[in-house]
């Protein structure tokens, strides 16, 4: 199975392709829609600033090839930044506009001084929704690495999947339907995030075409 990784100028790409390939997943990095309209299962990775990484999707003509890859059957798998886009908004150096895919926004930490921004290190991450594919993938009390100054205020808390604290509880990954995204790194976590690439990359496509909205 071709797991297309979304190269729009932004991202650790080649990190997200080797631990699929650590996994024994096939991955491409790629900015071809054709590419990314063929493969079967897509991966939006990301690191830097929101309305940047927007004004490079829009450029590049990926913004229809992503809506289109969500739309369909096939998982997709966002990643820190690319958990951000998703949404309507993000409020980093002013608001801008996301891909609207889903109701929320992405906010700045607002913290006492003794918690520093960005929030970068290992945290523990708690489930909370159920029936979820890809949860048999993380232990109890399982940690990941963050990196983020901003976080995801989802509309529907229903979509939340994972929660972890720093300073206050915040959404640490979703999943609705065939789309999940993770404000961690799962590329970096070691071997649990291996765990969920690996249970990514070895979803059914027959799966998704059953799942529902929680």
């Amino acid at each position: 199975m071709t797991i297309a990784i979304i190269d729009y100028g932004m991202g650790n790409l080649r990190s997200v392709q080797k631990g699929f390939e650590r996994v024994g997943a096939q991955a491409v990095v790629t900015s071809s829609p054709e590419e990314i309209a063929r493969a079967e299962k897509v991966v939006l990775p990301g690191v830097g600033a929101f309305g940047d990484a927007m004004h490079e999707l829009t450029q590049r003509g990926l913004v229809d090839p992503v809506r289109r890859a969500i739309e369909s059957d096939k998982p997709f798998l966002g990643i820190c930044l690319g958990l951000q886009l998703l949404f309507d908004t993000g409020e980093e150096g002013g608001t801008h506009a996301g891909l609207g895919i889903l109701r929320g926004r992405a906010v700045r930490f607002q913290l006492p001084h003794d918690f520093k921004v960005p929030h970068m290190g290992w945290n523990q991450v708690v489930s909370v929704q159920r029936d979820n594919p890809l949860d048999h993938a993380i232990p109890r009390e399982s940690h990941f690495y963050f990196v983020h100054s901003y976080y995801v205020i989802p509309e529907d808390p229903n979509i939340v999947w994972l929660e972890t604290n720093y300073g206050h509880p915040f959404c640490a990954a979703i999943r609705r339907n065939n789309l999940y995204a993770t404000q961690f790194h799962p590329e970096k976590s070691q071997t649990v995030g291996l765990r969920i690439l690996k249970s990514f990359a070895e979803l059914p496509m027959a799966k998704f075409a059953a799942v529902q909205s929680p």
